[in-house]
């Protein structure tokens, strides 16, 4: 009780340790947990000061538990895949699937014999596992790496769909070589397997039929919607694999798939909860299954060693011949640019499917009289730490050459096209910071769409905008529309993806009587530090303020910059070097440094007499600042 206890504790310290370790660092989240797993249970293991060992902890409950995680993965990626985005990037999905699959499975079968020296029977069940890339490994990276929408999406829809294919390709192999043991043939096993999948996905898509009907309706209270949710995954999943092994993998994932292009309004609450449930799950399963990992089932790795030169030659084929030739055969003739084929050819990261699969399969190939079947758990762990490392440090690299890259420098995203709005985007413009004007009305992005500013034109509430705008540049949002009760209803939406430190409106105003009811857990953090409500920036802006901007050196710091300005200027953001922007609110102020950027927003340029008045008083106080040639900033 208590090993256990402690082993839960362990597994949550380590996985989200490595995921902040991450953040903080900008190094692959699964590298991080990969290395934090082996060291606690093998690496240290082997001195004989083991910290982590999830199977004495858990015994047989481990691989259960491990399935169903993977399955609740999969259901939380499904979510994800909505038909709208297909029906863009559907020609590119289906050449993968349909084409890169088999493609994929044939030449993992003849690099596995040829190479790697497994026998036929375990090479091909092997290459059919390696199909699935996975979006435990897949969505982690596309979310630390600013990759364009057509390729990032052609990565996730991969991953997701090819998971429970690769599975199947996996327990067509061994169903069919447990079948010729008997005399079988291809045709005892093939269709039996294919109806279990059909039947299975029908039951996965029930099961979302029924929640898409019961949810709306009422029949579930609120506080009960995320654990009935659970429950419905999980018992579909447990249901369906008791039809046919792996089978609950494809039920799990139409479920997803299905729920999100339902389009159940009730689960947008949810969203949040099940990204957390994700994120918690990928962090646990990584540490434990590479902490369950015995050492000595590496030993045929040495490259000194005759076996582990051909395993290394194999997985430098799997890396630069089966994934590249895959994915250039599969998309030949298709609409996908070069450059983007040569970077869906390039990353190809496997994971936990891939470990769990071969694991349990090894058994059941030793039990079959395979003896290469017992190798199968350390060659995937191979295969997953050289892909993982491989594509996870590499990632940003081959974007940039490949230039499928999205904007190298964090974005703003501002709803509604108001004169304020718009000034402040052509300042954030002209110093090449990606911004985009949001706004349902075409007459209120006429002017900026007349000064050459990036524009949307549609709601930005609605659902469909992450489908046909690509958010991934924009790691900030601004709303400021007339409407403040609007404004807090869209950061309190896109609060849970951007973060509540990253997601502003306008105050609540010197006369805003009204606003001031919004509690302020809607709102987003307020702007400016005397907090500017709409009106008064309305106001403000027809009386002829402009944006300045103010650079910083060494010479000339933040208080050299505030004389400079009019005095009732006020500061509202600043922007570093490398294009991170951060904002002066009611609440707290960022720490300018030499070489920032202040955005401010500031009364006309002073008249000759008032510039004069002001240098001979500043004068009389204290010399000049060294560097500052003109006192009066530019406006932006």
């Amino acid at each position: 009780m208590e090993q256990q206890a402690l082993t839960i504790a362990l597994v949550g310290v380590l996985g989200i340790g490595a995921q902040w370790l991450a953040w903080r660092t900008g190094w692959p989240a699964i590298v991080l947990m990969l290395a934090a797993g082996f060291l606690a249970g093998p690496v240290l293991g082997h001195f004989g000061y083991p910290i982590l060992d999830p199977e004495a902890a858990f015994g047989d409950l481990l691989e259960p538990m491990v399935g169903i995680g993977v399955a609740l993965i999969l259901f939380e990626g499904g979510l994800s895949l909505d038909f709208r985005e297909f029906r863009k990037y559907g020609e590119g999905v289906w050449r993968l699937v349909l084409l890169g699959v088999p493609i994929g499975w044939l030449l993992g079968s003849l690099a596995s014999y040829y190479i790697a020296g497994l026998v036929w029977p375990v090479a091909i069940l092997f290459a059919g596992i390696l199909v699935v890339t996975g979006p435990t490994v897949v969505l982690p990276l596309l979310r630390q790496s600013s990759v364009q929408q057509r390729p990032a999406a052609l990565l996730r829809w991969e991953s997701i769909v090819n998971d429970p294919i690769g599975a199947l390709c996996a327990v067509i192999a061994y169903e069919y070589f447990r079948a010729t043991v008997d005399g079988g043939t291809a045709f005892d096993v093939v269709p039996q397997i294919a109806f279990a999948a059909i039947v299975s996905g029908v039951i996965g898509y029930a099961a979302a039929k029924f929640v898409a009907w019961s949810f709306p309706r009422g029949l579930v209270p609120e506080f009960l919607k995320v654990p009935v949710l659970l429950v419905a995954v999980v018992g579909t999943f447990v249901l369906c694999n008791m039809i046919e092994h792996e089978a609950g993998l494809v039920a799990v994932t139409v479920m997803g798939v299905a729920l999100a292009n339902m389009h159940v309004s009730s689960l947008r609450s949810i969203h949040p909860f099940k990204q957390n449930i994700a994120v918690l799950l990928v962090s646990g399963i990584f540490i434990l299954l590479s902490a369950s990992l015995d050492i000595s089932e590496l030993q045929y790795l040495n490259p000194m060693e005759g076996e582990g030169l051909r395993l290394y030659l194999f997985l430098f084929a799997l890396l630069f011949m089966v994934r590249p030739a895959t994915i250039l055969l599969s998309l030949l003739g298709s609409s996908v640019p070069w450059n983007e084929r040569l970077f869906l050819a390039w990353i190809a990261p496997r994971g936990i499917v891939l470990v769990a699969i071969s694991g349990l399969f090894a058994l059941r190939l030793s039990d079959l009289g395979y003896a290469d079947g017992s190798i199968l758990i350390g060659l995937s762990f191979a295969v997953v730490v050289s892909t993982i490392v491989a594509h996870g440090f590499t990632v940003d690299i081959v974007a940039r050459l490949l230039k499928v890259k999205g904007a190298s420098r964090p974005g703003l995203l501002i709803a509604g096209a108001t004169p304020w709005t718009t000034a402040l985007a052509e300042t954030l413009h002209k110093i090449d910071t990606p911004v985009m004007l949001v706004d349902s009305s075409w007459q209120r992005l006429k002017s900026a769409r007349a000064k050459g500013l990036p524009t949307y034109h549609g709601e930005i509430l609605n659902e469909a905008i992450e489908y046909s705008l690509d958010l991934t540049p924009f790691q900030s949002l601004v709303a400021a529309t007339d409407n403040e009760a609007y404004n807090a209803l869209v950061c309190s939406e896109f609060a849970p993806e951007m973060g509540t430190d990253k997601v502003y409106q306008l105050g609540e105003g010197a006369d805003d009587e009204d606003h001031r009811a919004l509690p302020a857990s809607l709102r987003g953090r307020a702007l400016f530090a005397s907090g500017y409500g709409v009106d008064d920036v309305q106001q403000r802006q027809q009386e002829g303020w402009v944006f300045r901007r103010t650079k910083l050196s060494e010479q000339f710091d933040i208080e050299d910059a505030r004389e400079t300005l009019p005095e009732a200027a006020n500061m509202l953001m600043l922007i570093r070097p490398d294009g991170e922007m951060r904002f002066f609110t009611h609440a707290a102020a960022p720490e300018p440094r030499p070489g920032d950027q202040i955005i401010s927003f500031a009364p006309p340029r002073a008249t000759s007499e008032e510039k004069a008045a002001r240098n001979a008083e500043k004068n009389a106080s204290r010399r000049p600042p060294k560097g500052a040639t003109d006192p009066d900033p530019e406006p932006a």
